[in-house]
């Protein structure tokens, strides 16, 4: 399965934990103990536990994928969205690459939970976008259900534009990414806007469309100084993260006070109760992004593309740790 695949599949990976038995968990466990490392990435303390079981890579290679997809949200939020958390490795002895992933709050400490195949290779692991997903839930309050759309579309769309900024994903496969999976989240029939209609579709590409449109809007109205990473790193200035419990309007005004103009609020108010379907063709025109092939080229001469080069563009130099 290729890396598009994967992408169009998220809803299950994630989800598979929920279907992980303690038997699989325990069948896969080895007799030699749990291996630990403390990270200390963009002011965060990441306590890393490989989990006894049989693994084809090594403890470096695994501490190594932590830490670059640490680094990619470490740069992109202008820091680690949560003072401390520990990240688990589950090795599972069936699949292969990284099987699942699950972010919780458990007692009041963070952890991000993820499934490995003890068949996975070094490719699978630069090819991953599981762990940096996961790292981005750390970096936005946790909201009422009704609003999952929110958490999984911020974590679908950040997550490729974050790991590209640090040098680790092509512009064009984040673009293809975002053409290819972005009609999933466009509304179909009966649909009642994106806090009642719950379909994968609408939830993870939804949420991610959402995203997009602020993000070009922000640019807009803001003659690209602010975008919406400028927003979303306002919101965990504000005190949001995964830590507490927000109201989503709370959160999305937090964001719009950090660039000064309310589109958040203003997009969440159009697209929260009635289906908003964006001409997606004419926003690729306008944006210069070209399909070509399996990937795309852009053309620097369209009317907004300046905005495709300011979303993609770092906005801070990688720290010590996290230089290569």
């Amino acid at each position: 399965m290729d890396f598009r695949s994967l992408r169009s599949a998220v809803g299950i990976v994630v989800a598979a934990l929920s279907f992980i038995s303690v038997a699989a968990l325990m069948n896969a466990a080895a007799e030699t103990p749990a291996q630990n490392e403390s990270l200390s990435i963009g002011g965060a303390s990441i306590r890393v536990e490989i989990e006894p079981g049989d693994l084809n890579l090594s403890r470096t290679q695994v501490f190594d994928w932590v830490r670059r997809s640490a680094c990619a949200v470490s740069e992109y939020y202008a820091g680690f969205p949560v003072r401390k958390v520990d990240v688990k490795i589950v090795p599972i002895d069936e699949g292969k690459g990284v099987l699942f992933g699950r972010t919780v709050l458990l007692d009041q400490t963070l952890v991000i939970r993820v499934g490995l195949s003890r068949f996975a290779t070094e490719s699978s692991l630069v090819d991953d976008w599981v762990m940096t997903h996961e790292m981005v839930h750390l970096a936005l309050p946790s909201v009422p259900n009704e609003h999952h759309w929110i958490e999984e579309g911020i974590a679908t769309y950040v997550e490729p534009i974050a790991r590209s900024q640090v040098g680790d994903l092509s512009r064009e496969t984040v673009w293809r990414e975002l053409v290819d999976g972005l009609p999933k989240g466009l509304p179909a029939s009966g649909d009642r806007g994106l806090d009642n209609t719950h379909t994968w579709g609408r939830t993870y590409w939804g949420g991610a469309l959402f995203c997009l449109m602020a993000d070009i809007e922000i640019h807009q109205r803001t003659n690209n100084r602010y975008g919406l990473q400028d927003a979303l790193r306002g919101i965990v200035r504000a005190g949001g993260n995964m830590e507490h419990d927000w109201q989503l309007t709370r959160a999305l005004k937090a964001g719009d006070d950090a660039i000064g103009v309310p589109v958040l609020t203003e997009l969440y108010d159009r697209m929260k109760a009635s289906p908003v379907t964006p001409d997606l063709a004419a926003m690729w025109h306008e944006l210069g992004v070209r399909p070509s092939g399996n990937s795309v080229v852009f053309d620097q001469t369209a009317p907004q593309a300046s905005i495709v080069q300011s979303i993609m563009v770092p906005r801070s130099s990688p720290s010590e740790a996290c230089q290569k």
